[in-house]
């Protein structure tokens, strides 16, 4: 869908009967306050407490309005997409630095997704259909390119890295859920884990058990340095 079809399709009217009727406002709606009020929702609950139904009560309205702005659920995932990569500052290309630019860009979107707990769940099966995320894209693609990686590595280098950041972001968001839960005592710690990992049979999990230490090492996100710049060396050698 193209832009002018996205903004056609956003002012449809809504379906008779899809929604009750929408309390009255004295100022109108619009997309910018509806994605203010989901971003709202979800940095203080988290993307899974994310429904019309809640930002229409955030706005004071009922969900029918809301479809005067944003066609569904999904279109609001994308606009929320769009809203973040918009905030992302993408470096002028330079040959010599794409690995450092590239990471710059991925440590930019993965703060901003953690700081959203959950929102990078909406980032997956999103087409680059608005700009904002579209120009992310780009510029991401225009790094990986002046740094010498050929046309088809470059562009399933962009998919793969975006993929990876959402899905560390997504399990980062989901473990800080689980472990924020009163009743989440199954929820164990490093030294636990570590421990548990140590005790495997060894004639079954040699591996394992062996390299419990290994398994369960890490501080922060030395994981997630760890695995873009396995990316980046994988995309250095095409």
């Amino acid at each position: 869908m193209d832009p002018k079809e996205r903004r056609a399709a956003r002012h449809q009217p809504p379906k008779p009967g899809a929604s009750p009727k929408p309390r009255r406002r004295t100022v109108p709606i619009t997309v910018e306050q509806v994605v203010d009020a989901a971003l709202g929702i979800i940095a203080a609950e988290g993307y899974e407490a994310l429904s019309m139904r809640r930002v229409a009560d955030a706005l004071n309205t009922g969900p029918a309005s809301l479809y005067a702005h944003v066609v569904n659920k999904t279109d609001l995932d994308e606009l929320l997409i769009a809203r973040l990569s918009a905030k992302i500052v993408v470096p002028k290309p330079e040959a010599a630095k794409w690995r450092a630019q590239i990471r710059e860009v991925c440590v930019q979107l993965r703060d901003l997704y953690l700081a959203y707990p959950g929102i990078s769940g909406a980032a997956f099966a999103v087409a680059p259909t608005d700009l904002d995320t579209a120009r992310l894209t780009e510029g991401m693609l225009a790094i990986l390119r002046n740094g010498g990686v050929p046309a088809q590595a470059a562009a399933w280098g962009v998919d793969s890295l975006l993929l990876y950041v959402a899905a560390y972001c997504l399990e980062t968001s989901i473990v800080r859920r689980r472990v924020a839960e009163k009743d989440a005592v199954w929820v164990v710690g490093r030294d636990e884990m570590r421990r548990r990992l140590a005790s495997l049979p060894a004639e079954e999990f040699p591996y394992t058990a062996s390299h419990a230490a290994q398994l369960t090492a890490g501080e922060g996100h030395d994981r997630f340095d760890f695995t873009l710049e396995v990316m980046l060396d994988g995309l250095a050698r095409r």
